[in-house]
């Protein structure tokens, strides 16, 4: 089971190299800390707040290139979490069919920030429900 969950809140730190994606449940009140690099988070803030820039980065590229192959990115999800590592996947609908691509959540957040509208963002019941007991 995936649950709904939006961007919430991007943590800036400048001591550590660790930041944070805060995701809420779009329908209720659990949250999840994912942690993400300096450079991951800085970028989805700025395409969060609507920062455009004059040349396509990365994931224009790769927003772009599934488009013109004739594929659609439907949604990413946070699908599982190994210690303290998280993973996603990038669903997109190609042909009639539903291709899964694995991709780190920084990536998969990314991506759904950038699209216009933004993308669903889900996340695995597990891996909320192993978040809430750790």
């Amino acid at each position: 089971m995936r649950v709904a969950m939006e961007l919430s809140r991007i943590v800036l730190n400048d001591i550590d190299a660790e930041q944070v994606l805060l995701l809420k449940e779009a329908a209720g009140e659990r949250c999840l800390a994912i942690p993400v690099g300096f450079f991951e988070a800085k970028f989805i803030r700025q395409r969060a707040q609507g920062i455009l820039f004059p040349r396509p980065q990365t994931h224009d590229l790769l927003l772009q290139i599934v488009a013109g192959l004739g594929g659609e990115l439907e949604d990413v999800v946070i699908s599982d979490r190994r210690g303290s590592t998280f993973f996603a996947r990038l669903r997109v609908r190609y042909r009639g069919k539903m291709l899964e691509i694995d991709a780190r959540p920084s990536d998969a957040i990314a991506l759904a920030v950038t699209e216009r509208p933004p993308l669903p963002i889900y996340v695995s019941a597990s891996v909320l429900e192993r978040a809430a007991s750790t």
